[in-house]
């Protein structure tokens, strides 16, 4: 082997020397960055055609100049350029040239500049190797820009294996989604936004604060075990150069919204006067809401979609950099279609005129400090402000064809109407203090601490079901009050605070480096998290005293509700729990998570092998103690659950030659059942379904194994194709719960599933040109295969009667919730080397079918034969489609034109449901709820100074 390799190697140069022809090649590192690599920097051999680009390691490599002498010249945006003169070429032979390039100039004694033989150049060697060894991907800012992605939440779509759930907002990788992900930003932990979540929305991270979001396939001993799928990581924006100052502008609309009708009349919720700048604030009490406040939902016109932010940095001295950017976007959508909900075969919820009016306001700032005291010892300080008001208004029945089995089984008769209005609002506060560190030579110390606060909060959530009585010849139309269960008619205020410290360490140290022959390092550090969560949910509901009271019409409820009708006795306020002073005794649950964590891991390389083997000993506590009215088993109770385990990890890599390589992973992992989870409180959506949380909910552990081969055509390039297979003890699922309250819970359903499968990733360059006036057509593939499955399990008392069962209709096992067989991603970028640069890309994505929520057992469950069971529901495949245009106008102004959503598919969940009249016993497929997003087509504008 080491003798053809010789050979190779001779004829290579023997043929280089006939061509009379040398390589100049080098490594760039970022001045303002730690001289960390410095990637995507222009490298061009003034006057001629020749120049190229780093890669992602900073390296740069141009191959086949004539021998002679030249200027080689160095540039990055935001950066100052480097023109080296005298740069001699020579045949057969490469020209190293490493220099660092920053907001200010490097001296030409700086610039480090060797000839060697092709053979002996460290940098040829580097060229074709990657540091790396798990499997990770990741999508940076620039890349984003082109995509025209405008959030964290869409750009993780973009990577092969990634897919998102319209019905639950979660993102799924390798078809597992929220709770076998773990978020961070800039490695550290960051809440969740959402008491139905683990994850944070990706969505209140718009993209002008990412730099890069990454998503880590594999596990590494350095993050939390409570992960399975993967980790997504998102790395915040900094100065770069000396200083920054630009703002930009954008207007658009949503398709839905501006619908004829809709446009003209767009609903908002009777809290719209209490919305001042994108923030929420109100005066008085849920409680005197219920006669001081509106009932009836606003409205208004022209729902114009908008964006405004501003960015600004500087760098002070030769130290200290300070950055800022900030934006507020406000988008209107509207949807409209079928809800549906059965309970054991049975129709229990029927609307066709299901729409949901929404209004969400983002308002994000972003402070960036950093000081670097010299080259080997920087801190770094960032503070991240989110203000998300969501202001929604659901409607069904408006079209008196609606139907609720719980309020009145006669149709001819009456048909039912809801409205839900609801304002949510997001406070997230993150604070890091981030350091870095070189310690003598060999040792590299990184850490960090970090304090967030989160509040999600519903204030004030105001909601009616009332009858309608159809119009006869005798009488009109006739408005009651929904009577069952006396909360039809509530306001409601459920309020959510989280608080959170952690803190990492990390100490890497080189035991020995003999060039590119071997290498051994040793990692060692730790992780702390406590977390916190305070929640409190209160219902005020209305109920009448007989009969008689009727609103007017359905758009003028707030007719009866008043101070009059209470003092007569006509109406009652009714509180779920009381004291004895007649005082709400509200629902509430305090939880607290303390995960404390040690970790080593050792990275050895030898030759074209690369081995990382790490452990990480993690200790998870949660406790958690609720008094919730309606909780089974009880009004109040205690969970407390403990994990401590070690978690090792095992990363290989093998360089088989310059272009190839191939890694190998192994892992075990847990995932941890969130606070949401296991807190029995009952979350009702605005369209009436209930989710609950289960105190016997357990954590499910977590086998990976994958294996993935890289090919690198060019620096620019990369096709790959990976294998992966997944075991999972206990596996937690979304669950139908048996019963007729039609409740979705959490389950750990089987004793085991698995997931095995394939991605291919493709980045190619179709055309490529180096021309003034030259054009560049770039092409990105990805697609997953995906098989998964898992047992539906029977538990057992200890006399060996039937516990439970999570079998129904007569299956044994089902597919894994939330995982698609098939998801492809796909971009086509065109750009140009105008002097005004243009840039189109068109992007699309498609998932398959994939379960929503399983199904659930039948009441008698000794009954093989019973035909009371919900089957699962499945949420439809479909496809989405996105494109992009920008045009640079001068040096400093672009525009830009976004069509999103263009197909505009319909969403839809459907479920098999078996008719239990009329003698037919074959499942007909029905429609539990469809409805479309709207397209969305938005013009901007941006300026920097």
């Amino acid at each position: 082997m080491k003798k053809l390799f010789a050979q190779i190697l001779f004829f290579f140069s023997v043929f280089a020397f006939a061509q009379e022809t040398g390589t100049i090649a080098g490594a760039l590192s970022d001045k303002e960055m730690n001289n960390e690599p410095l990637p995507f920097a222009n490298v061009t051999v003034k006057n001629t055609s020749k120049g190229t680009t780093s890669d992602f390691d900073g390296l740069y490599k141009i191959e086949n100049i004539p021998t002679g002498t030249y200027t080689i010249v160095f540039s990055f945006i935001g950066y100052e350029t480097v023109e080296i003169p005298n740069v001699k070429v020579e045949a057969n032979k490469v020209t190293e040239i490493n220099t660092g390039l920053g907001a200010s100039a490097a001296a030409l004694d700086e610039v480090m500049i060797t000839t060697v033989s092709r053979r002996d150049s460290e940098v040829a060697l580097l060229l074709d190797q990657k540091d790396a060894v798990d499997i990770k991907e990741s999508i940076g800012s620039q890349e984003l820009t082109k995509l025209g992605v405008s959030d964290a939440a869409t750009a993780t779509t973009k990577i092969s294996g990634v897919s998102s759930s319209e019905a639950s907002g979660d993102v799924f990788v390798r078809g597992l989604g929220d709770r076998y992900l773990y978020t961070t930003l800039n490695g550290m932990p960051i809440p969740s936004d959402d008491i139905e979540r683990k994850n944070i929305d990706l969505s209140l991270f718009p993209t002008r604060i990412v730099q890069s979001v990454s998503i880590s396939k594999t596990y590494s001993s350095a993050n939390s075990a409570d992960q399975s799928s993967g980790s997504v990581d998102i790395s915040s924006r900094s100065l770069v150069g000396l200083e920054e100052f630009g703002f930009g502008t954008q207007v658009g609309l949503n398709t839905n919204a501006n619908a004829k009708g809709i446009g003209s009349n767009f609903k908002r919720t009777a809290n719209e006067s209490d919305l001042s700048l994108g923030f929420y604030s109100k005066d008085i009490s849920t409680r005197d809401a219920i006669t001081d406040q509106t009932w009836n939902a606003q409205s208004t016109n022209m729902p114009i979609n908008y964006q405004y932010s501003l960015t600004a940095g500087k760098k002070i001295g030769e130290k200290f950099k300070i950055f800022f950017t900030g934006s507020q976007s406000s988008k209107f959508e509207y949807s409209e279609g079928i809800f549906r909900q059965f309970e054991r075969n049975r129709t229990d919820v029927e609307f066709t005129d299901a729409s949901l009016y929404n209004n969400t306001i983002n308002t994000t700032g972003l402070l960036d400090l950093k000081y670097r005291f010299d080259k080997k010892n920087e801190i770094k300080a960032l503070s991240l402000f989110v203000n998300k008001v969501k202001d929604e208004v659901y409607e069904a029945g408006r079209n008196r064809e609606g139907f609720v089995f719980e309020e009145v089984n006669n149709e001819d008769q009456y048909s039912q109407f809801i409205r839900d209005q609801n304002t949510k609002q997001t406070r997230l506060w993150v604070n890091q203090l981030l350091g870095d560190h070189e310690i003598g030579e060999k040792n590299h110390l990184t850490w960090g601490l970090g304090y967030n606060k989160l509040n999600a909060d519903e204030p004030n959530r105001i909601r009616n079901e009332v009858n309608i009585k159809k119009p006869t010849d005798m009488e009109g139309e006739l408005v009651e009050l929904g009577f069952q269960g006396g909360f039809q008619q509530r306001k409601t205020s459920q309020i959510l605070e989280d608080l959170e410290y952690n803190a990492r360490l990390k100490n890497e140290f080189t035991v020995f480096e003999n060039d590119s022959i071997s290498t051994l390092k040793l990692s060692l550090g730790g992780n702390y998290r406590n977390k916190t969560r305070d929640f409190t949910s209160s219902f005020f509901g209305v109920t009448e005293n007989g009969a008689g009271v009727n609103p007017p019409s359905i758009d003028h409820l707030d007719a009866v509700f008043i101070t009059e009708n209470f003092n007569n006795d006509l109406l009652d306020l009714r509180l779920v729990r009381s004291d004895s002073e007649g005082n709400i005794t509200p629902d509430t649950y305090d939880a607290e998570l303390n995960s404390s964590a040690g970790f080593f891991n050792i990275n050895y390389s030898f030759s074209q092998f690369n081995f990382n083997v790490g452990a990480r000993y993690q200790k998870d506590m949660i406790n958690l103690d609720y008094d919730v009215a309606n909780a089974p088993g009880g009004q109040g109770g205690n969970v407390e659950k403990n994990y401590d385990n070690f978690y090792p990890a095992l990363n290989i890599k093998y360089a088989v030659s310059e272009k190839h390589n191939l890694r190998l992973a192994a892992s075990k992992t847990i995932t941890l059942p969130e606070f949401k989870e296991i807190a029995p409180f009952e979350y009702v959506s605005a369209t009436g379904q209930i989710t609950r949380g289960n105190v016997d909910l357990e954590a499910s552990n977590v086998y990976n194994l994958d294996l993935k081969w890289e090919f690198f055509p060019t620096n620019k390039e990369l096709i790959s194709a990976t294998a992966f297979y997944k075991n999972i003890k206990d596996p937690i699922n979304r669950v139908l719960d048996r019963g007729s309250a039609g409740v979705f819970s959490f389950f750990n359903s089987g004793e085991e599933a698995t997931i095995y499968g394939i991605e291919l990733d493709a980045n190619v360059n179709l055309t490529s040109s180096e021309e003034e006036n030259g054009i560049n057509l770039d092409l990105g593939v990805n697609f997953s295969r995906m098989w998964h499955n898992q047992d539906l399990k029977t538990n057992f008392n200890d006399d060996g009667t039937l516990a439970r069962t999570f079998q129904y209709n007569n299956k044994t096992e089902v597919g894994l919730q939330g995982a698609s067989d098939y998801i492809v991603n796909t971009s086509l970028n065109f750009s140009t080397n105008w002097e005004r640069e243009f840039n189109a890309n068109i992007s699309g994505n498609y998932a398959s079918d994939k379960i929503f929520a399983l199904g659930s057992a039948p009441d008698s469950q000794t009954d093989a034969n019973s035909v009371l069971y919900n089957n699962e529901i499945i949420e439809e495949g479909f496809v989405t489609l996105n494109a992009t245009l920008s045009q640079e106008l001068s040096e400093r102004l672009l525009l830009r034109f976004k069509a999103q959503n263009i197909l505009n598919p319909e969403i839809k969940r459907t479920q098999d449901v078996l008719p239990l009249s009329g003698g037919v016993q074959t499942e007909n497929n029905q429609t539990t709820r469809s409805y479309t997003r709207g397209a969305v087509f938005t013009l901007g504008i941006n300026y920097n100074f």
